[in-house]
């Protein structure tokens, strides 16, 4: 896999990537991640650079090594502050569900005023456009919209990284978040990509996440094939 080799150090590039598939579930808890020889030949990098992103991970409490025995996943679930809660894809992973992400497609829009974009981030934003599959089936299809006034996020490479975790490691912190949900039609072009027939009614989730300082920095709308998986919300009590 080719790595950014003109942005942030590549140990910690190496690091979300790993950690993501640990979240995602393809390195299951209690199972090896694959032997440092491997990961420097996926990633095209040196002994140190893969060693050193294994030890911050270790050090937060994912990976646990063991000399002649590899390095060990204990822990699948994120300490993230976007929630004290655990995200949804984290408990369909504790179920045994496998999932992965593909990135579609990311540019920065012009919106016109007057518009709803226009009201939450002036003139540009960031647009990625994201399809969660569950299991290998097409499950959820996310568009999200990120603020330009940082100007570290114009060209941000998500395909194999957290969307929050890109923002967490450029200390954009996510202090809270507004969810809102609704039964819709999807755009055409979605409903060929969740593979559902025509004007199927979907569950639509429209999230504004915000920075400790109250300013907006993501908007998002993501469209769930329900019938392929219910969503599920837990409380801590």
């Amino acid at each position: 896999m080719g790595l950014n080799r003109n942005k942030r150090p590549l140990y910690l590039q190496i690091k979300s990537i790993i950690k993501d598939r640990i979240l995602h579930g393809a390195y299951p808890i209690e199972t090896n991640i694959p032997s440092e020889p491997q990961l420097e030949t996926e990633f095209e990098v040196s002994k140190i650079t893969v060693r050193n992103a294994i030890k911050e991970l270790v050090q937060e409490g994912y990976l646990e090594t063991s000399s002649g025995k590899g390095t060990k996943v204990v822990r699948n679930t994120s300490s993230s502050k976007l929630s004290t809660s655990k995200r949804f894809t984290e408990i369909l992973v504790e179920e045994g569900h496998r999932i992965q992400k593909r990135l579609l497609h990311t540019e920065a829009v012009r919106h016109e005023e007057g518009t709803e974009l226009y009201a939450l981030f002036g003139e540009r934003c960031l647009r990625i456009e994201r399809l969660y599959l569950l299991n290998d089936a097409p499950y959820i299809h996310y568009t999200h919209y990120l603020t330009m006034r940082r100007g570290d996020l114009e060209l941000v490479d998500l395909d194999a990284q957290s969307l929050y975790g890109m923002l967490d490691e450029r200390q954009i912190s996510l202090a809270k978040f507004r969810d809102q949900f609704s039964v819709a039609v999807a755009p055409p072009s979605v409903e060929s990509l969740l593979n559902v027939d025509e004007k199927t009614p979907l569950l639509m989730r429209t999230r504004y996440s915000y920075d400790d300082t109250g300013e907006l920095i993501e908007f998002s709308e993501g469209y769930y094939n329900t019938e392929t998986q219910k969503y599920i919300v837990n409380y801590d009590v």
